[in-house]
């Protein structure tokens, strides 16, 4: 399957180089030197990757052919897309890929049905679980320990223990959904969600 994994942004000195915004919790094998990626639109890759640096806090990328800044200027908020193995798994036994999360069913421990997992959303303090529930709202489920018991890719399923409150309180929901700022995608990045200590 194909995820984005970066975009680019403002050229960088003369040589072609450019900043990217990283959408990849695995820059350095996604975007590693050598790699050759698709690009949205089209016609602007693909792209091989030739050398890649870290320059006050962000990752600058140049590009076979790319040689001046013009060329570099040109790729402009260009999307870069990674050819991702659906089974792949990140390395920690604990993390997840979005993309392996979504639509699992959500259930208590004795088989009780919450609803269905929409969305990783992937805040500071802690990612979240996007829940429709079976009538069509949302409840928003935190992707922590205390809470996600156990994530079965298998039965195609997550487990939770929820606090009272958690699963009907309509407010507690609004005000988390409000919070988000919601520019997370599932299917914008290969992003990993792994369940934080409760902080």
């Amino acid at each position: 399957m194909q995820l984005v994994v970066a975009r680019i942004g403002r050229a960088h000195g003369i040589k072609g180089e450019v900043t990217v915004e990283v959408r990849t919790d695995e820059p350095e094998l996604r975007l590693a030197p050598g790699a050759v990626l698709a690009t949205d639109p089209a016609a602007a890759g693909p792209l091989t990757i030739e050398t890649g640096r870290v320059h006050s806090g962000r990752l600058l990328l140049r590009f076979a052919g790319v040689r001046d800044r013009t060329a570099a200027e040109a790729l402009r908020n260009t999307l870069l897309i990674a050819d991702v193995d659906p089974e792949e798994r990140p390395e920690e036994p604990d993390e997840f890929y979005d993309h392996q999360l979504i639509d699992l069913d959500v259930v208590l421990a004795d088989g009780t049905e919450i609803g269905r997992i929409t969305e990783i959303s992937h805040l500071p303090s802690q990612d979240l679980f996007v829940v429709e529930r079976p009538d069509g709202s949302e409840v928003m489920i935190p992707f922590v320990e205390e809470i996600v018991g156990d994530i079965d890719l298998d039965e195609q399923r997550a487990v939770i223990t929820p606090p009272p409150g958690l699963i009907d309180d309509r407010a507690v929901i609004a005000s988390s959904r409000a919070e988000e700022g919601s520019d997370a995608s599932p299917s914008a990045g290969d992003t990993e969600a792994s369940p934080e200590d409760g902080r």
